[in-house]
């Protein structure tokens, strides 16, 4: 099932709605007083609708295939809420929720018996919830459906602003955005002791109250947005030349591993270095096994969900692991998520600390002309591989170029050319 934006979009509050509702009043039925689940003022909880849109858009292949429904579901939603979990914290310096008290959790953030629980959701949803969902929504006149999506978007766009602008202390710039966050959660507040009233029973276990993090050390490594680029830029031209030469050994043929029409950038590997850097360079003193078992798992989501975004976005399958054992729908399996695993131990421990020295090396001297020399080729080269890869579909669907770009993608991204790029990359049509 192909899904518009606009039913993705109400899907993404549905879920972000029911999910705020459900943690909010168990929140404060069990405390006696007005506890807001969510991060934002209004009745949000964005990291569930979120999950929601990625289980639904990832996850249809699936749909028929209840074991690994229930155990993709569950993948997917641990891995979402142990990275919100830790972009929260770096952005609030608090945890706003800590299992560190239950069995089988990891860092606190995830646990065996939620993870559970999330699959059993995410099954429901992928399963049932959607088509329920959807169908009613489907009831409504086109214009009305719309109309409430647009409304839904300049509200959660809002209160999003206006929350920021609260955490960085910069809400004295725009008094009126201020004022109507304030509205909107007094109108949370009323709409939370209502429901809450009619509550005679905690329907589960909520989240323990949020805990004051202790103030990381001084010295600790800093990983700003200059630095990520950085490290998106490296990452992404290690990760080409790494796989080059596996190909050669593996092969025995030299074959381009790019993801971009200039140059030898692998996108995928560039993103991850950046993520997992940002997500794990503070626990780089954790254990081994800590640090492996979080590239497993979020390594394996990872790769997943990039094969699923380049399929729909280019119509193309770039990798294919289906002739290997234990594969998930030819997208991931076994042994590359463990060197998923271990590629990030050996970053995080060995390799990242020396780069670190290396780029503020390269920032001393002339840092922001060059930064910003590589930012807008980067921006332009991902620019016009998108356009060559989406019109390099269409041609090859015969096709006749209607606009301008497409003309100029045909004169200078042929067919030759773009199978010498991507020689991986089959039609998902074929």
């Amino acid at each position: 099932m192909d899904y518009t934006f606009y039913e993705l979009a109400m899907l993404f509050f549905v879920y972000s709605f029911l999910a705020w509702l459900a943690e909010t009043t168990v929140a404060t039925v069990k405390v006696g007083n007005f506890r807001n689940r969510g991060f934002l003022s209004g009745p949000f909880c964005f990291v569930y609708g979120f999950t929601g849109v990625l289980l639904a858009v990832f996850l249809q292949d699936l749909r028929k295939d209840a074991f690994f429904l229930f155990a993709g579901s569950m993948a997917v939603a641990t891995a979402v809420q142990w990275f919100a979990g830790k972009m929260l914290e770096r952005i609030r310096q608090k945890k706003w929720w800590d299992y560190s008290g239950k069995r089988w959790n990891f860092d606190g953030y995830v646990c065996l018996q939620y993870s559970l629980l999330w699959g059993l959701l995410g099954f429901l949803a992928v399963r049932y919830g959607n088509a329920i969902l959807l169908g009613g929504y489907e009831l409504l006149p086109d214009i009305i459906k719309k109309i409430v999506v647009w409304c839904l978007l300049g509200i959660g766009f809002l209160d999003l602003a206006g929350t920021l602008m609260a955490v960085y202390h910069v809400e004295e710039k725009l008094p009126r955005l201020l004022g109507w966050n304030q509205k909107l959660q007094r109108y949370t507040y009323r709409l939370t002791v209502k429901v809450a009233g009619y509550v005679e029973k905690r329907i589960g276990r909520s989240y323990p109250s949020v805990s004051q993090k202790r103030a990381e050390d001084a010295q600790t490594e800093q990983c700003g947005l200059v630095q990520v680029f950085w490290l998106f830029v490296i990452g992404a031209l290690a990760g080409d030349i790494v796989e080059t030469l596996f190909c050669r050994i593996t092969v025995g043929v030299w074959m381009s591993r790019s993801s971009l029409v200039w140059g030898p950038f692998s996108v995928v590997w560039g993103l991850a270095i950046a993520l997992v850097t940002v997500l794990l360079y503070k626990d780089k003193d954790r254990q081994d096994r800590h640090i492996f078992w979080v590239g497993f798992f979020l390594g394996g989501a990872y790769e997943y969900i990039c094969s699923v975004f380049t399929e729909i976005l280019f119509g193309k399958v770039f990798w294919d692991y289906s002739n290997m054992p234990f594969n998930l729908d030819g997208r991931i399996n076994l042994l590359y998520c463990f060197f998923w695993g271990i590629a990030a131990v050996v970053w995080i421990k060995g390799l990242y600390p020396k780069v670190s020295r290396l780029i503020a090396v390269i920032l001393k001297k002339n840092g922001q002309i060059l930064t910003g020399i590589l930012m807008v080729f980067m921006a332009l080269d991902i620019l016009v591989s998108v356009l060559a890869l989406i019109r390099y579909d269409t041609r090859a669907a015969g096709k006749d170029p209607v606009y301008r770009w497409e003309q100029s993608m045909d004169d200078y991204f042929e067919d030759d050319r773009m199978e010498r790029i991507y020689p991986n990359g089959k039609s998902t049509e074929n």
